[in-house]
């Protein structure tokens, strides 16, 4: 595909990115600022952007994002519930944490099994014709990575972070194939915010300073 082609499609594109999609890209951009200042609205601006991902996804056939942005609806609920504990001196629980070897182990094992589950199911997908969009080893890859990021964002793991980023590099030129331009758009900008999100959580594990929490 040459540079004139891709610019085309990318006008095209952006022309045919319908409301819910501005709606959805916009309100997960918001989140990830949130995230970046630990602030718990990181949670209901994201329930946003998942629930209407989860039905535009599923509108077209693309079952993996779909899933996906399943989970992430999942993991906001559990992860607005841990963020917001509090023990009996009312101080925040959970807090900004790096993640120890044993954990390494456990996250890669963690995103190779969700790898495998989701590549079987897609593949099957795709070779029955229930969704012929998918791309099996692609986007059971920027699933799985996403899948380990978000409980890990939960959990206040710096590494979510890196899992992040792997998903955002993944996700660019798997959507704008798909003619989600505006979302392909997205995931370029998150994966610079989520530079800036492991800068940013790197500083306040040092110098702890926790965000906005809505009782």
């Amino acid at each position: 595909m040459t540079i004139e082609e891709i610019i085309r499609q990318f006008i095209t594109g952006m022309k045919n990115t319908g409301l819910l999609e501005y709606i959805a890209v916009f309100a997960g951009i918001i989140s990830v600022l949130f995230s970046r200042k630990e602030n718990i609205l990181v949670y209901p601006t994201g329930l946003v952007s998942t629930i209407l991902y989860i039905f535009l996804s599923f509108k077209v056939g693309l079952y993996g994002e779909g899933s996906v942005n399943f989970y992430y609806t999942i993991m906001s609920i559990y992860g607005w519930i841990l963020w917001t504990r509090k023990d009996t001196k009312h101080e925040l629980v959970l807090k900004i944490t790096s993640s120890t070897e044993k954990e390494w182990l456990l996250q890669i094992a963690f995103c190779s099994f969700f790898y495998v589950v989701i590549f079987l199911i897609l593949y099957w997908l795709k070779k029955h014709q229930y969704s012929t969009e998918v791309i099996p080893w692609a986007d059971a890859f920027a699933s799985s990575t996403a899948f380990t990021g978000m409980w890990l964002m939960a959990k206040k793991k710096i590494e979510s972070w890196y899992w992040w980023m792997a998903t955002n590099i993944a996700s660019i030129p798997l959507y704008f194939v798909k003619h989600y331009v505006f979302t392909s758009v997205l995931y370029f900008v998150l994966l610079i915010m989520a530079v800036f999100g492991l800068l940013e959580w790197m500083k306040r594990k040092n110098s702890y300073t926790p965000g906005l929490v809505i009782k």
